[in-house]
């Protein structure tokens, strides 16, 4: 996992840890409410009725699974981060900015415009820390962050080859596949899959129909995608079926989300 927090900056007279996720200056979803004076739930709110105009990897990163529990352990992120929590969310700059206009209130533009210029910028502006500026507490603590993070690198050295295979596999696979397949590949049963699948909003069923059908994150990320088939029954008639199906790119995803699951 690629994540980063860097010493902390004021934005609107509050103080603030730099986030960065994959070399991108991000923000948590408490942040982001506590600079625009809303609240989380309001944030996650906007998120769930425009699900169709953020996009993952531009607007926002999910972090699920094995990848969220190497973040919620970073002891830079102690108290940040509730612990309890199955997901989590991390707001790009173009995230922050869509959700200032879906709130539509002057102190949301006002603090955007600091986080434009202090805290998405802060990537170029952060110069490397002096140690002779640092107090003997502050280097301790750099210090024992330093050693977590040798020790948390090499427990993934030793777990990392099941892992290396599970992607070989995946980079020599083309097109989609069927959730039985997908079971295969990941080599786990399909029943457990489905669970997962469903418990984690991967996949539904309509009411009255047995088809499973993809959330719309999901096919719009490129994990998942529907296949429509034409069936002819023995009389002759014809049946359309439509089938979920995982792409290459949903199953490198599952296998990082379900690599430490099936150990």
């Amino acid at each position: 996992m690629n994540a980063l927090v860097k010493p902390s900056i004021q934005v609107a007279d509050v103080q603030t840890a730099v986030i960065e996720y994959q070399s991108v200056p991000v923000l948590l979803s408490e942040q982001l409410a506590a600079f625009y004076g809303s609240d989380v739930k309001n944030i996650q709110n906007n998120f769930l009725r425009n699900t169709g105009r953020f996009v993952e990897g531009k607007h926002y990163f999910k972090l699920e699974g094995a990848e969220l529990k190497e973040f919620k352990n970073l002891p830079s992120l102690r108290g940040l981060v509730d612990k309890r929590v199955p997901h989590l969310t991390l707001w790009t700059e173009k995230g922050a900015a869509r959700h200032a206009k879906m709130l539509e209130t002057e102190q949301a533009w006002n603090v955007f415009e600091q986080l434009e210029e202090c805290y998405f910028s802060v990537k170029d502006k952060i110069q490397p820390l002096n140690p002779v500026n640092l107090s003997r507490l502050q280097l301790i603590e750099m210090a024992m962050q330093a050693e977590q993070e040798r020790l948390e690198l090499e427990h993934k050295v030793e777990v990392m080859q099941p892992t290396i295979e599970a992607f070989d596999r995946i980079a020599k696979a083309d097109g989609s596949f069927c959730l039985r397949d997908t079971a295969n590949n990941l080599q786990m049963r399909q029943s457990d899959l489905i669970k997962w699948l469903q418990l984690n909003g991967w996949i539904y069923k309509r009411p009255g129909n047995a088809a499973w059908h993809g959330y719309s994150d999901k096919l719009q990320a490129g994990y998942l995608e529907h296949k429509t088939e034409v069936i002819t029954r023995p009389d002759g008639s014809e049946k359309i079926t439509e089938q979920v199906r995982v792409t290459s790119k949903g199953l490198t995803k599952l296998s990082k989300l379900l690599g430490n699951n099936n150990d």
